[in-house]
């Protein structure tokens, strides 16, 4: 049987894993669910033939490995468990099938994403001998959501390890995978000023919140969206009163390079800002958290054989980017090839009408099998 009959072949089952791991609700800031749900994949990922290892990833919760042998050089496959719903809501967004879609919190971003890795790796064993084919690893962290603080150091010790990284985040519209993304960066900048009386003797302060609105403005220029460089103040805060020129304010800085280079720029000109008001001092904290994943060479050369996989299956694979981040940032960064976006097709990522279409599980599945078989081929296109 060949790799997308067998995938078909599957495809409830695919459906059933899906469904099950959106109703073990996991999200990133609540380690009991999360080790509820690191215990259901594991359990999973057991009957699917892989060897499993538990990764300590306190203060949140254990990382899940798993592993199937072969006689290859090993391929990573990334994706995460966590999602950005708290418990409870399953009963405002019940898990359903409706008109071809499958809805529920996590079920795109990305349980969906994790089911299509374990089906591939599951049929990539029972379709071809160990020593025809790579080993393939399969890491779901439970820190995603926020940050991959505790799971970042092994995603990149199993990167450096493999020939090639396969990000299992959903796809873009149509079902185009990611050979780019933004680095993403956040900062906090705080003033402090001098508190006074703003009836009685407001010559006697220097207000922190009039400070901070003018770096909002100096920081507003700074971005340059032509060459993919945006800077946001999302949050501005400060003062305790209307009657008290305020003491403290501070401004929460979003920041998203398309390149490395524009990172050190950008984080060099924040720090060289200064106050317009010189009793006002201002401390700024923060760094870019996420590296760009630029289109090199390697990343160009792996779509090239995913475009080839997805063309022998009778279907066009494109390309594309994004301004948000994932744990594929950090692997392309290390110059292992890397591309993402080849979970589930559907829409809604934190949104209410999150979902996943369904008939699409299936070919996806299949995708990321044959391009492991290929990535492992002797005759393949050799990776960068």
């Amino acid at each position: 049987m060949d790799i997308l009959s067998a995938c078909e072949r599957d495809r409830d089952r695919i459906v059933r894993l899906v469904r099950e791991l959106a109703a073990c609700e996991s999200p990133s800031t609540d380690r009991a669910a999360l080790d509820g749900c690191a215990a259901l994949l594991a359990k999973r990922l057991v009957e699917s033939a892989a060897s499993v290892e538990r990764l300590p990833g306190a203060p949140t919760a254990d990382h899940v490995l798993a592993e199937w042998p072969g006689g290859r050089p090993p391929v990573l496959l990334i994706g995460h468990f966590d999602t950005v719903w708290p418990l409870g809501q399953l009963a405002r967004m019940p898990i359903e099938e409706r008109d071809g879609r499958l809805h529920g919190p996590g079920v795109l971003d990305m349980k969906a994403g994790l089911a299509i890795g374990i089906t591939a790796a599951r049929v990539l064993v029972e379709t071809r001998q160990a020593a025809e084919r790579p080993t393939i690893r399969l890491l779901a962290t439970s820190d995603e959501e926020v940050g991959s603080a505790t799971s970042r150091a092994a995603i990149e010790r199993l990167a450096r390890e493999s020939v090639a990284v396969l990000v299992l985040e959903p796809a873009l519209p149509g079902g185009a995978v990611k050979t780019a993304r933004k680095g993403v960066g956040e900062f906090e900048l705080v003033a402090h000023g001098i508190s006074a009386h703003a009836g009685a003797n407001p010559g006697a302060g220097a207000s922190a919140i009039h400070e901070i609105a003018r770096q909002v403005i100096a920081i507003g220029a700074l971005n340059d969206p032509s060459r993919g460089l945006t800077v946001n103040v999302g949050v501005v805060e400060g003062g305790t009163r209307s009657n008290v020129v305020a003491e403290r304010a501070r401004a929460v800085i979003d920041v998203r390079v398309s390149c490395v280079s524009d990172a050190a720029a950008i984080e060099g000109a924040l720090r060289a800002l200064a106050p317009s008001d010189t009793r006002v001092t201002l401390t700024l904290s923060g760094a870019i958290n996420r590296p760009p994943m630029e289109r090199t060479a390697g990343v160009a050369a792996l779509y090239a054989l995913a475009r080839e996989v997805s063309r022998r299956m009778g279907r066009e694979l494109g390309e594309g980017a994004t301004g948000g981040a994932s744990d594929g940032n950090f692997t392309a960064a290390l110059g292992v090839p890397t591309i993402d976006g080849l979970g589930a097709l559907g829409d809604g990522p934190h949104a209410l009408h999150e979902h996943v279409v369904i008939k699409e599980l299936a070919p996806r599945a299949a995708l990321v099998a044959g391009l492991i078989a290929r990535i492992g081929d002797n005759e393949g296109q050799k990776i960068p």
